[in-house]
């Protein structure tokens, strides 16, 4: 026991060495907190996933969430964000039982570190120490046992796992993991995962000669007392083939010990990490804002191995030498995540949209929610369009862009629009969509007469009638920058059909039924779970605002500026119209609520910053660092909603910053109160972009006038272009509120 908690204080003194090493500049990983946003309010709570950065290998252990003070397993890899890990590895001291299979281990949050690059707990009650370090392909589980007492590490996999101990210390894995897609005819998609691994201890020889026992799924490993009491699982991850897990494993574990493992590790996370640095604001403020960084490196993730990657799209292996990415939600990460990539890495960016377009080729469909193992059904619309037209015109054209509209384009015509159905083909309801421009819905009662339609997500038809006209015009977008002119006047006109169900007696976005006719609905709670027979995950009044590319439509349909901003103020007023029980019955995905606004989704991120399209900047800047200081707290409670890995935690990097991208596919950002004095981001040509306001504070936020590169601007917005170039943005600001600064302001326009 002593010896275990001397180690331990070794582990947290390793870590303090981490944090006080001089670097060039602060060291901001410090501030990483994984446990944050570990409890969710109702759904899926954040995980303190350890992996390098946009890296294959991922570990979070397998537990319910941070209250729990049991792990059920360890994995060896997590293949899909949020997904419990595969082979799962318990560790346990005494005689194997057929009870210890489903035995959990007990620990004390207060004897963890959390870290990216670092984890380690102790399970308090068999005194094990169980600790893991993340390489690329790559990891090591370093696991120090008690003095007494047999050894055992039992590994659990599906009923088509295949393993095989050798005597000499070494060991290999085999895993099918995968989905079967919904609709009428459900597909399998499955990838294979290898595993090559060695038993080492502290002095890197191998364990040789350990008790296995293999049974099916089940495989068990024991360890006599005069074997080391420190146990280094060592391995390598493939979705290729056995073969190459090896070759992995000598890539980057060949005398490689835990410790070099953790150093490296940390090294590549203050690449990303600092390249953003800050002064000013509270200790909580930096912490939330470098945890919500360390987030939107969660994924995509690159499956390159070596010159070749497995690509489930034609399940194949195909060789290159450039990154394949895969696990995306891009429902969730065009909003911000992406956009903020095209600032911090743009070849990354680059490297992603490439692997979009090469799925493509390889599937036939562009996919909108990218696995490893294939495209992943959810969700609605074909949002992947949006991620192509705002990296082309922040630059972004190393990849085949023809090969890539040809793709956006087929989604959108001969793809049906139905939700969780995206990459099958059409059907008469889309038809009626794309004779009518809109999507119809059925009347409350009616029996639904579509047989792909979901029984649980529904139609969602305004949702997916604002979706889809959303992907209508960033397709025209770019068929114009392209010189596609007739595509152009074919699907600009497409990009406005959210005007058929604008309600101008509600003043909201209303279905139709498909002869045309309003079905009179509670815009506030009607559509049962989830809102999805009208909506999806958020009401009426959420989805009032989601025309991202048509503000100044939307603008004059709410009757011009004025009453476009106050009709803002009442979204953020305007009561449930219920009691919270009942709201949360089908409203449980509509979390951090402020009136009708929900914090906790993604559509209504951008709904704070159209003050700034209304006239009243300052309105904004009230909201954004409201909402910052409220539902955005550096404790297990600090996400309001699904953070869908970097999906949302990107809105709190930029907010942060004081910039966010409204519409992507427009190169600009638009301006609001930023949380610290100074933030500067390195950029990777080698130019720096600073934002200043001397004094912000949570009192001093109101932006009295603003500067760029010196030269004095009267308007909320700023290009792409003007970060890129370097240089810096100045905000004067002070505790009152400066009602005329870009009350005037144009909306920038691309030309």
């Amino acid at each position: 026991m002593n010896r275990i908690i001397k180690k331990f204080t070794a582990f947290v003194l390793l870590s303090f060495y981490f944090s006080i090493t001089s670097f060039a500049q602060e060291d901001f990983t410090k501030y990483i907190d994984p446990t944050i946003g570990n409890v969710a309010q109702f759904l899926v709570p954040t995980y303190p996933t350890m992996h390098l950065p946009n890296q294959m290998i991922r570990m979070f252990p397998v537990k319910q969430d941070y209250l729990s003070d049991q792990v059920e397993a360890f994995p060896l890899q997590v293949t899909s964000h949020r997904q419990a890990g595969i082979l799962q590895m318990k560790v346990t001291i005494g005689e194997i039982t057929n009870s210890s299979w489903n035995q959990k281990m007990n620990i004390d949050h207060d004897l963890e570190v959390v870290n990216p690059w670092l984890y380690s707990t102790y399970l308090i009650d068999d005194e094990i120490r169980v600790s893991f370090a993340p390489g690329e392909k790559c990891a090591i589980y370093k696991i120090d046992f008690p003095d007494t007492g047999t050894k055992n590490l039992l590994i659990k996999g599906s009923g088509e796992m295949k393993s095989a101990f050798n005597k000499q210390g070494t060991f290999t894995f085999e895993e099918n993991v995968g989905e079967t897609s919904r609709g009428l005819n459900p597909v399998k998609m499955t990838v294979t995962v290898y595993v090559y691994g060695e038993l080492r201890d502290n002095n890197n020889n191998l364990i040789k000669d350990a008790s296995v026992n293999i049974q099916n799924e089940k495989c068990s490993v024991s360890f006599s007392n005069t074997d080391p009491t420190s146990v280094l699982v060592k391995y390598a991850v493939s979705y290729i083939s056995p073969e190459q897990a090896k070759i992995n494993f000598d890539k980057e574990l060949t005398n490689v010990s835990f410790d070099d493992l953790t150093v490296s590790g940390k090294k590549e996370w203050e690449k990303v990490i600092n390249q953003i640095e800050v002064k000013g604001g509270t200790e909580a403020q930096r912490r939330t804002f470098y945890t919500s960084l360390y987030r939107t490196y969660e994924r995509m993730v690159d499956i390159n191995e070596g010159g070749k990657y497995f690509s489930g799209y034609d399940g194949k292996v195909h060789e290159s030498n450039r990154a394949f990415f895969v696990d995306d939600w891009i429902w969730d990460t065009y909003r911000a995540q992406h956009p903020l990539r095209t600032i911090l890495n743009p070849q990354m960016e680059n490297d992603m949209l490439n692997s979009y377009t090469l799925m493509y080729e390889q599937s036939g469909w562009m996919p909108t929610f990218p696995q490893v193992h294939g495209n992943h059904m959810c969700m609605n619309s074909y949002h992947s369009s949006a991620i192509f037209i705002d990296g082309y015109r922040k630059g972004l054209k190393d990849y085949n862009v023809e090969k890539a509209y040809e793709g956006i384009k087929k989604n959108l015509m001969e793809g049906t629009f139905i939700p969780w159905r995206q990459g099958t083909p059409r059907r008469p309801i889309d038809d009626f969509y794309h004779e009518n421009g809109f999507f119809p819905a059925l009347h409350p009662g009616e029996k639904e007469t579509e047989p792909q339609m979901d029984g649980f997500e529904k139609r969602q038809p305004v949702s997916v009638t604002l979706g889809i006209s959303y992907d209508f015009w960033t397709l025209a977008e770019l068929a114009k920058d392209l010189g596609k002119s007739d595509d152009y006047n074919q699907f600009v006109k497409k990009g406005l059909d959210h005007k058929n169900l604008w309600d101008p007696k509600h003043r909201l976005f209303m279905p139709k039924d498909d002869k045309g006719n309003w079905i009179d609905i509670d815009p506030k709670s009607a559509g049962g779970k989830g809102y999805r027979e009208y909506y999806d995950e958020n009401n009426g009044w959420t989805y009032a605002w989601d025309v991202q590319q048509d503000i100044e439509g939307l603008t004059q349909m709410l009757g011009g500026k004025k009453a476009a901003e106050n009709r803002l103020d009442q979204l953020f007023r305007e009561p449930l119209g219920m009691k919270k029980n009942d709201f949360y019955v089908n409203g449980s995905n509509s979390t951090g609520m402020v009136g009708q606004f929900s914090m906790g989704n993604e559509p209504s991120f951008h709904i704070p910053y159209l003050y700034n399209y209304f006239g009243a900047p300052w309105k904004t800047q009230q909201r954004t660092r409201f909402l910052l200081d409220v539902w955005y707290k550096d404790n297990i409670f600090g996400i309001p909603g699904d953070e869908d890995g970097g999906g949302m935690t990107a809105f709190v990097v930029f907010t942060s910053m004081g910039l966010y991208p409204v519409t992507p596919g427009l190169p600009f950002y638009t301006i609001t109160s930023p949380v610290f004095e100074e933030t500067t981001i390195n950029l990777t040509n080698g130019k720096k972009f600073t934002v200043l306001a001397k004094g912000a504070s949570r009192t001093k936020k109101y932006i009295q006038k603003a500067l760029i590169n010196g030269k004095e601007i009267d308007s909320p917005f700023i290009s792409h272009k003007q970060i890129m170039e370097g240089g810096s943005l100045e905000l004067i600001v002070d505790e009152l509120p400066n009602k005329e600064w870009g009350k005037n302001a144009e909306i920038p326009k691309y030309e």
